[in-house]
C-alpha cells in the first residue's frame, strides 16, 4: 500500500514537468508584485500560510486534508472532525510543508510548471540548509571552535535564504489565486482623453 502510494506521488511528480502554464510571477519578480505582502509573509509565515490554504481551498475546509494529501501522514489526523485545529498545527509544526502543499495544489489544479529558475533558487535553498546541517555535525564531532563558527553563520545563512524563499512562494501563491478569482491589479494604460471643443 505504501509502495503505491509513494509510485503514485513520483507520477504526479513527473507529471508537474509537463504543466504548460507558468506562474503568474515567478519568484525573483514576487516581491515586486505585492511587496506589502511580500513583507507579511516574512514576518508572519504560518499565518499567511494558513490563509492561503483556505483560499486555495476556495475556503471550503471540508476539503481540508493534512499537507494537501501529498505527505504520508495525509487524511489520518483526524482532519474531518476539526479542519481548522489541523491545518492551524499543520502550519505551525510544519511550515515548509504547508508551503509546498499549498504549491503543489496550486500546480494541480492550473497545470503550472516551476520555471527552471525557481528550481534553481528552491534547490539552493536546500542546498544551504544540508550544508548547514553537515557543518553543525562536523564541528559537533570535532569540537573545533572555528569550524563551530562556520557552521553557525552557514545556519544563519540557511534559515535567512529559507524564509525568504518561504514568503516569495507565498507571494507568488497569493498572486496566482488573486489571477484566479479576478482580483488581480495590473497596470493599464489609461484610456485616450479627448479635447474639448467647446
Amino acid at each position: 500500500m505504501a509502495g503505491a502510494q509513494s509510485q503514485a506521488m513520483l507520477e504526479k511528480m513527473e507529471l508537474r514537468q509537463s504543466y504548460r502554464n507558468v506562474w503568474h510571477t515567478d519568484l525573483t519578480n514576487a516581491v515586486a508584485a505585492d511587496l506589502p505582502w511580500c513583507c507579511l509573509s516574512l514576518w508572519c509565515g504560518p499565518c499567511i500560510s494558513y490563509m492561503l490554504r483556505r483560499r486555495a481551498l476556495y475556503n471550503d475546509m471540508s476539503r481540508y486534508v493534512c499537507c494537501a494529501g501529498y505527505m504520508p501522514c495525509s487524511g489520518k489526523c483526524g482532519e474531518s472532525q476539526c479542519p481548522e485545529v489541523c491545518l492551524a498545527t499543520e502550519v505551525f509544526c510544519c511550515f515548509g510543508n504547508s508551503v509546498a502543499s499549498t504549491r503543489f495544489l496550486l500546480q494541480d489544479e492550473f497545470n503550472i510548471q516551476t520555471t527552471q529558475c525557481d528550481n534553481c533558487i528552491i534547490a539552493f535553498m536546500f542546498f544551504l540548509q544540508q550544508l548547514a546541517c553537515i557543518c553543525s555535525l562536523v564541528a559537533c564531532i570535532v569540537g573545533n571552535s572555528e569550524l563551530s563558527e562556520v557552521a553557525h553563520v552557514i545556519s544563519c545563512m540557511s534559515n535567512l535564504v529559507y524564509w525568504t524563499v518561504c514568503s516569495c512562494m507565498q507571494t507568488q501563491h497569493k498572486v496566482e489565486m488573486d489571477k484566479r478569482d479576478g482580483t488581480l491589479n495590473t497596470m493599464s494604460a489609461p484610456p485616450m482623453q479627448q479635447m474639448s471643443r467647446c
